[in-house]
Formats: structure tokens, C-alpha cells, sequence
């Protein structure tokens, strides 16, 4: 959520982000008349509040005069009427321009690049050089059901499209890889969470996926719980409505939770396989810390997510979002995207964001530095997407006979490698 008075004291600034970042300018006009109006309404319920309390004491020199009290008793009943009306339309007012403060997105750093879409976002740079291509390997999914690892028939019949069943070795793998980034995660300082997969709505609103992307999620109305989207939403939120101390600060935590997300509006896209499903693993990185550290905690943040596709030996690159791709709660933001040789591109992994005070402001995220209380800047990114993970391990290492485990995951696995024809014979 950005600060009122910010807005109210350079709404230019917040005009230039909207354009940069391609929304319309309709909103912020509202606002802006909006709060006008609440001001305008406020000054004059506090005018009469004024008037209410002078009131008040006349009464109380009356009645020490001895003097009658009645007429003024009727006259201040009248205006108390007035004052309730006022009261009203004054939090009338409020909760509307709440609304669209809370619907406005983040601010983008100085230091993102200005353009319209993903086509102009900037390679930052590229680690390892793709040696598979569309010719030389099986897609994930045709390989994985090759194997006997992947179900989509008994994944929809379970629960329909964008659902698969894991089975023997592929279940395993699954396991393995997010055993594996954990491990390395905690291994650099982050502490380890398992949070609640349904959460309230004050928390999916904390970090900003309500009001706006209500229809991206998974309600559960009769308790008023949602299915998390990312363990982002409950992480960020364990600090919610509390006051840090400076000291406490950096916080660093990791969490591998299941995700829940209704793809709406992505029909017709990764129709095939398990790039985009209703239901996946990810493993989280979030990071509290100081406003002023915030950039220079992205950037460990994303060698942090880097070094596992290092160990594991899959070639990718990072690219920065610009203005016009970049998140709603993001200020800056990058990209991992692994190579995928059945697709000859390269497709996102994890995406690590500086989120400033965003999220806080919504969440009250709070630290106190010299007796001041300060709202931290919080930080969000992918440590990794498992299935894509996964989705990358068998193209990349996949050659005609089989699938080659990578090294760091055998002692998870037990296994080097599977052949396609063991998986075959061994499949009931």
C-alpha cells in the first residue's frame, strides 16, 4: 500500500509510475477527488465537533450560574444529530478512498527500465551454455509418462485439468528436489517455516493479493479462509501487526508449501505438461529488513536462488522486469528463467522482488530504530518452482535411452540414472 500523504504531496510521481507501468490514469483521478472530498467532509465534521464541545461548556456554565440549561440542551441534541450524520459520511468517504489506495500498485525504483512489456526487459546475464534443443529431446510431459512418473489421466480424473498424480521415481524426485533447496537454503542463513496452506483475509490482503486478484484464488467461503497462492502470503504476514527492533532485522526465512492457483485468464497457455498446474510445489525465500539494505538484500537474494540451478548444472539467465511487467507489490524486480530444450527458450523458475514497504504498510510491519517506529521493506522470490525444476531435469538431462539424475540429487534419489526401457518393463 503506498503512504496517503505521499500521494497527496507529489501525485506526479505516482502519475509518471502509473503511465510507465501501462495503467490507466482513471483510478488515480478518483483517488485524488476522493480524498479532496474526505478532506473537505473531515474539516467539517471536526468544525462541528468544535461547536459540540463549546456546547458542552456553555451547559456546564450555566449550570453553574444557576441559569436554565433547556433551550441550549435542545439545540445541542439537534446538533449531535448533525455531528452522527457527519461522522458517517466521513467514514463513508474513508472507506472508499482505502478502496483505491489499496488498489493502487508500487512504485517502480529509479532503477527499472521504462518499457511496455516483457519484450523489453534486459538479459542482466547468462550462466551456462543449453547443449539439448527441441531435436534432440522428448517434451517433460512425454518423457515423464514414458517413465511412468507422470499421470495426467488420473489427475484429471481426481480433479480435473492442471492436475497430475506423481508416481515411484517421479514422486521421489519431486521430494528430492525440494529437500534440496531447502537444505541449501538454510545452509545461507534462512530459517526454515512450514506455515498454514489456508489463510484469512486480512493476510492474503497484507501482501496484496486481495482485493485485486480475487479471482486468481481459491476461497473457501463458509470459513472465509483461502488456499495460498505462494508461501509469500503467510511468511510475510508471520510479522504482521507486530513492531521489530532494529536489531532483529535482517530476517531471513524459506518455506516449501504447496500452491494453490485457479490460472484465470491463462487458458490456452502450458496446456501440456506441468509448467502451469491448479496445484504445485515452491519453495520461498522472504526476507525483512532495514529501507535502506532493501536493494542490496535482492540482489543476494537472487544469487541465493542462482546457486541452486548452479549445483544442479542447468544453464539459465536473468532478466530484469521492466516497468510494464513488473508486479503489482514490486518496486524491482528479476527473473530466472531456465533453458527448456523441447521449447528452444528459456522459461521462469523464480522471480525475487523488493516489495519496499508495500507489503508492510498493508500488513503493519513495523521496526523500531532510535525510539521511531519505521515500516520495514519486505522481499519475496522463488527458491525454486519444484515442478519446473523438475521440468528441467528431464530435458536437460535427458538423452535417447534415459534420464541421468543430476549428481547433487542422487543421495536424495539413490539412483544415477533411469532408463526408459526399465521404466517400461518394471510398468503395471
Amino acid at each position: 500500500m503506498l503512504d496517503l500523504k505521499s500521494i497527496r504531496q507529489d501525485p506526479e510521481q505516482l502519475r509518471t509510475a502509473l503511465k510507465n507501468r501501462n495503467y490507466g490514469m482513471a483510478q488515480l483521478d478518483a483517488l485524488l477527488a476522493e480524498d479532496k472530498h474526505w478532506r473537505e467532509r473531515k474539516q467539517k465534521w471536526e468544525e462541528k465537533r468544535s461547536e459540540r464541545n463549546k456546547l458542552s461548556l456553555e451547559i456546564n456554565q450555566l449550570k453553574k450560574d444557576g441559569k436554565p440549561i433547556e433551550p441550549v440542551i435542545a439545540r445541542s441534541k439537534k446538533f449531535d444529530d448533525e455531528l452522527k450524520a457527519a461522522e458517517e459520511a466521513v467514514f463513508e468517504i474513508e472507506d472508499k478512498l482505502n478502496a483505491l489506495v489499496m488498489g493502487m500498485p508500487n512504485i517502480p525504483d529509479a532503477s527499472v527500465p521504462v518499457g511496455k512489456d516483457e519484450a523489453a526487459n534486459p538479459v542482466v546475464r547468462t550462466i551456462g551454455k543449453p547443449s539439448k534443443t527441441s531435436k534432440q529431446v522428448l517434451p517433460h510431459d512425454e518423457a515423464g509418462m514414458k517413465l511412468g512418473w507422470l499421470d495426467f489421466e488420473r489427475g484429471v480424473k481426481l480433479a480435473g485439468h492442471r492436475f497430475v498424480v506423481l508416481h515411484g521415481l517421479g514422486a521421489r524426485l519431486e521430494r528430492a528436489i525440494l529437500n534440496f533447496m531447502l537444505d541449501q537454503n538454510t545452509g545461507k542463513g534462512y530459517k526454515e517455516v512450514f506455515p498454514p496452506l489456508l489463510v484469512n483475509t486480512p493476510t492474503m490482503t497484507g501482501t496484496g493479493q486481495l482485493p485485486k486478484f480475487a479471482e486468481e484464488l481459491y476461497h473457501c467461503e463458509k470459513d472465509d479462509l483461502w488456499l495460498i497462492p505462494t508461501a509469500e502470503v503467510p511468511v510475510t504476514n508471520l510479522y504482521a501487526n507486530e513492531i521489530l527492533e532494529e536489531y532483529d532485522l535482517p530476517k531471513y526465512h524459506t518455506a516449501y508449501t504447496p500452491c494453490f492457483r485457479r490460472e484465470a485468464g491463462a487458458y490456452g497457455k502450458d496446456i501440456k505438461g506441468i509448467i502451469r498446474q491448479h496445484q504445485f510445489n515452491k519453495v520461498e525465500l522472504v526476507k525483512f529488513c532495514l529501507p535502506e539494505s532493501s536493494f542490496d538484500e535482492l540482489e543476494g537474494m537472487v544469487r541465493d536462488a542462482e546457486s541452486i540451478l548452479q549445483k544442479l548444472e542447468l544453464p539459465y539467465r536473468v532478466i530484469q522486469l521492466c516497468t510494464g511487467d513488473i508486479g503489482f507489490a514490486a518496486a524491482k524486480t528479476y527473473d530466472i528463467e531456465v533453458w527448456m530444450p523441447s521449447q528452444d527458450k528459456y522459461r521462469e523458475i523464480s522471480s525475487c522482488s523488493n516489495c519496499t514497504d508495500f507489503q508492510s504498510r498493508r500488513a503493519n510491519i513495523r521496526f523500531r530504530r532510535k525510539g521511531k517506529l519505521e515500516f520495514v521493506h519486505t522481499l519475496n522470490g522463488s527458491g525454486l518452482a519444484v515442478g519446473r525444476t523438475m521440468v528441467a531435469i528431464l530435458e536437460n538431462y535427458q538423452d535417447a535411452n534415459g534420464i541421468t539424475i543430476p549428481k547433487v540429487l542422487r543421495d536424495f534419489m539413490k539412483i544415477d540414472r533411469v532408463e526408459f526401457a526399465d521404466a517400461n518393463s518394471s510398468r503395471k
